[in-house]
């Protein structure tokens, strides 16, 4: 496939959590928790879109939202194993935690994974680095060319309404045209749990099981079910410099600048991604508990917090959807 890497761990999977059968919402004998309601909307989700497409894959960064997303989607269809595989756009920026995480998670659950590099994509010429050293909004590229190449037709992401202003704009089913632009117009209504994944050939959908949760939900969930994390969303000890108002470390993707004095801090990561654009937060939370209180007294998303890529613009996250972006 040249560009595009596909890796097939050993088939061995631990049994997750059943889903446990409870009685109707509202009853008095069991009414469903709110977790239990958006775990329950998030299988339909997954098994609606597993049904109605005949090529879904599961775009997996090694956070948070995408290793819940999974963690779901073994849920939805176990026994039997996940119908699809996972995605990842390697930046060749990202932690060194993340990566080892993210092998550790397919090789444990039988998953297949496919990795776009996206330094095939510099090497060829079909991209070239930023002047800024980012190579997240570079993604994009190699994202769309590894849908068409293996014919995704429904893309699922961890995307949530909570984290930024043009998310709250995306359906559950959000069509992408055969360029994988993103149009707010052709957003269609989802009355009733009812969702509509018609598309022309060449053209795919999005698909956001997780559009009705918010940070808090997701780490209260993460604490019930034991779901496993990337070491880094943990406080732990690494040497950071202050830019634009975040605490980035050095790495690959260059820095500090003349005048970004090095210190050693506690902190931790509300979300991962490009090194050369998320930052961290200083933090003493190493518990999911101790995080789950953190981020109930905080008064920004992950996203609004840490991540400079979103900050280039008003519109910085809608520009990059309406180009095919996550």
């Amino acid at each position: 496939m040249g560009n595009v890497t596909p890796h097939t761990p050993p088939q061995h999977s631990p049994s997750p959590p059943m889903v446990a059968v409870a009685p109707p919402v509202g009853s008095e004998a069991d009414p469903l928790s709110t977790l239990d309601a958006l775990e329950s909307e998030s299988i339909h989700v997954l098994r609606e879109a597993a049904g109605e497409f005949d090529r879904p894959v599961i775009l997996f960064s090694g956070g948070k939202d995408s290793t819940l997303l999974v963690w779901l989607a073994i849920k939805a269809f176990w026994p039997a194993p996940v119908p699809f595989p996972l995605l990842h756009v390697d930046t060749g920026h990202n932690f060194p935690e993340v990566l080892e995480f993210r092998d550790r998670l397919v090789a444990e659950h039988g998953l297949r994974l496919v990795v776009a590099e996206v330094e095939h994509w510099l090497a060829d010429g079909r991209l070239v680095e930023r002047p800024d050293g980012t190579r997240n909004p570079l993604q994009t590229v190699p994202l769309l060319d590894s849908i068409a190449e293996h014919r995704f037709d429904a893309v699922f992401g961890g995307g949530r309404r909570d984290e930024e202003r043009a998310r709250a704009k995306e359906r559950v089913f959000s069509p992408r045209d055969s360029f994988g632009q993103w149009e707010p117009r052709r957003q269609r209504p989802e009355l009733w749990n009812l969702y509509n994944g018609r598309h022309q050939p060449g053209e795919h959908v999005r698909v956001f099981p997780l559009s009705n949760w918010t940070e808090l939900d997701v780490w209260a969930y993460i604490a019930r079910e034991g779901v496993p994390l990337p070491s880094l969303y943990f406080a732990h000890e690494r040497e950071v410099f202050a830019r634009d108002g975040m605490l980035l470390t050095s790495g690959p993707w260059g820095g500090p600048r003349d005048g970004e004095a090095v210190r050693r801090a506690t902190v931790r990561y509300r979300t991962v991604g490009d090194g050369s654009c998320t930052g961290a937060v200083e933090s003493t939370a190493s518990t999911v508990d101790e995080v789950i209180d953190e981020v109930a007294a905080s008064r920004l998303t992950e996203r609004g917090a840490t991540r400079a890529d979103d900050r280039l613009s008003e519109a910085a996250m809608e520009d990059r959807k309406r180009e095919g972006y996550f």
